[in-house]
């Protein structure tokens, strides 16, 4: 009977000390372990992901170098694309001749309106005609006095002397309207004056300037291509100039940053050397978009390096708002 009592006792000691040594720590049970905080890794990024302050500082997020000028080159007029001076990679200074369309009709055209100016001065010029009038008046006023001593004479009847005043009076109508033709022709003179201008400002347009110094980018035309006007020849970009953007948080710096404030911009160029510049705001937007950002840039310089550009659209940048 002793031993049929202990053995029970036995195997609860025996339970007992087993539960003890599974029981899991305590911070495991206090946590499920699908919500177990990660381990945490430094921030090593030199260009922040967003707008902080530092040692009174205002540094901005998402910060790039972009383009201040880049255009397509449009065609501004129809015909055939007979020349092409550029090829890719070409740089180009503000005024040269990029491309040439077809000039032959154009030239024409010149030409025609030379010769029609030419005319009107000629016409606007030549008072002949006034000149007539002017002696048709005189002779007809000398014969309507003459007509008159002979009425008073009865040689004539009256209605001879009447015929003759009213001759007079019509010659002095002729002087106006000989005037008035010298003045029309004087106005149809500017009016092809004009019209030559406008034809040689349409041979203008087949000649393609650059408008800005600049790197062409690609070519978009071929040669012996037909173009209309608003065909992109080229795509043009500046790069002596750039600027870099970011944006600022609108919520946070309220009031603090304003055009002109001092900068300090850091680019991560092609050696990675985190080039400062000193500057100052060129512009900061009034619009605030969904994420309470606005806009700022900073217009820099960029320098020549050999045949390349140290600075280029695309790299990161930061900006440092003192």
């Amino acid at each position: 009977m002793r031993l049929t009592f202990l053995a029970p006792v036995a195997l609860l000691v025996t339970a007992t000390v087993s539960a003890q040594q599974f029981t899991p720590p305590a911070s495991t049970l206090s946590q499920p372990r699908s919500f177990q905080q990660p381990p945490t890794t430094p921030q090593g990024n030199q260009f922040q992901s967003r707008t902080s302050s530092v040692a009174g500082q205002i540094s901005a997020e998402n910060c790039y170098v972009q383009y201040i000028n880049k255009v397509d080159v449009p065609a501004t007029a129809e015909g055939l694309l007979n020349e092409l001076r550029f090829e890719e990679g070409d740089e180009v200074s503000k005024g040269d001749v990029m491309a040439v369309i077809d000039d032959t009709a154009a030239r024409l055209a010149v030409e025609l309106k030379k010769a029609e100016e030419k005319e009107a001065m000629l016409t606007a010029s030549n008072d002949v005609n006034l000149r007539d009038a002017r002696e048709a008046a005189k002779v007809a006023i000398a014969e309507a006095k003459s007509f008159e001593e002979l009425r008073k004479e009865g040689a004539i009847p009256y209605w001879e002397m009447e015929k003759k005043r009213l001759e007079a009076g019509r010659s002095e109508l002729r002087i106006e309207l000989a005037e008035q033709e010298q003045k029309i022709a004087q106005v149809k003179m500017i009016g092809k004056g004009s019209e030559l201008e406008m034809a040689k400002f349409e041979l203008t347009k087949r000649t393609i300037i650059a408008p800005h110094t600049g790197i062409i980018e690609a070519r978009m035309s071929q040669l012996g291509q037909w173009v209309q006007p608003g065909t992109p020849m080229a795509s043009l970009i500046q790069m002596d100039k750039l600027r870099v953007e970011g944006d600022i948080d609108a919520l946070r710096y309220v009031g603090q940053v304003r055009k002109g404030t001092p900068v300090e911009v850091i680019i991560e160029d092609q050696v990675n050397d985190g080039t400062r510049i000193q500057g100052q705001l060129g512009f900061v937007s009034m619009e605030i978009d969904l994420n309470d950002r606005y806009r700022v840039w900073v217009e820099i310089d960029n320098q020549k390096v050999g045949d390349d550009w140290k600075f280029k659209p695309g790299m990161k940048a930061q900006i440092l708002i003192k």
